[in-house]
């Protein structure tokens, strides 16, 4: 029996619009133009026999059916969009690419490569950082490492660590002449910050009973790696998540000051498609992590 498909070239052009939720973005995106998209959404819409999209003046939103068509073939054009992949360049020679947080790449993932390497030397990895959100619809990645409660629409995830923060210095500060034995002495103290992680200095100063200190002076660096150098360099106190600045801890480069420690409620995980679940090389990784973590 023949499958009662829809016209397959209408399919990439609802999703984008759909994603952006604008028929000109879709058109930018696509390389066609608007009206082309139009037609398309038009040719989908008199296939299924419902419409998708409320139009109002130049504004489009989902109909109830569109939002939950939008769902299905978000995982069926991801499935397509690996296998295809796949066929084009052999799964043994195709790296395995993984985007995550300059921090956490340095301090986490590194001083454990050369372990799957060694487990796995036929499967090479492309590694890239940023501070943004991976958008998988989007962005070129087979996982990605993302903050959060571990509940991501249409993603699968495995947890890594927790996020636990506190503050660190190096130990010559705490000889110095301003004494540091109290949260309150903080505001002697040049604060270091992360612009990646604004909400951590007040929140742990609230927490410890010294919300008089201001939480928003000090010198600021775009991401955790840079902040925790600077704090190694005793050019101040910094906040430190536990599980990036274990390793200066336990070699005594480090010190955490000050006994109160900040659970947050998010920790890092390694976020993937579910469609990506049957990529032999992310299977081998997960299983990797599942027994190093």
């Amino acid at each position: 029996m023949a499958r009662r498909l829809p016209p397959l070239s209408s399919l990439p052009v609802f999703e984008a619009a759909a994603r952006r939720m604008s028929f000109l973005q879709a058109a930018d995106e696509l390389g066609v133009t608007p009206g082309a998209v139009s037609r398309q959404i038009q040719n989908l819409e008199t296939h299924l026999g419902t419409p998708l999209f409320r139009r109002t003046n130049r504004l489009v939103e989902l109909t109830d059916a569109g939002r939950a068509y939008m769902q299905d073939i978000q995982n069926a054009l991801e499935t397509i969009a690996t296998a295809t992949e796949r066929a084009r360049t052999p799964e043994r020679r195709r790296p395995l690419a993984i985007c995550a947080y300059p921090s956490f790449a340095i301090r986490w993932l590194l001083p454990r490569w050369r372990s799957f390497h060694d487990r796995h030397p036929e499967i090479d990895i492309q590694l890239t950082t940023s501070l943004d959100s991976v958008d998988f619809s989007r962005d070129p990645f087979d996982a990605a490492v993302m903050v959060g409660n571990g509940r991501w629409p249409g993603l699968a995830s495995v947890k890594l660590c927790p996020i636990t923060v506190f503050p660190i210095c190096s130990p010559a500060r705490l000889k110095s002449r301003m004494p540091l034995k109290h949260p309150r002495d903080l505001a002697h103290h040049q604060l270091i910050h992360a612009t990646s992680r604004p909400e951590d200095w007040p929140r742990w100063l609230e927490e410890a009973g010294a919300k008089s200190v201001d939480s928003t002076r000090g010198i600021t660096f775009e991401n955790q790696t840079i902040a925790l150098q600077a704090a190694l360099d005793d050019i101040g106190v910094a906040m430190g998540i536990e599980a990036l600045v274990a390793d200066e801890l336990a070699q005594g480069r480090l010190v955490q000051p000050f006994k109160h420690v900040r659970q947050t409620r998010n920790s890092f995980y390694l976020v993937y498609p579910k469609a990506k679940a049957g990529n032999p090389q992310l299977a081998a990784f997960l299983d990797w992590l599942a027994q190093n973590n």
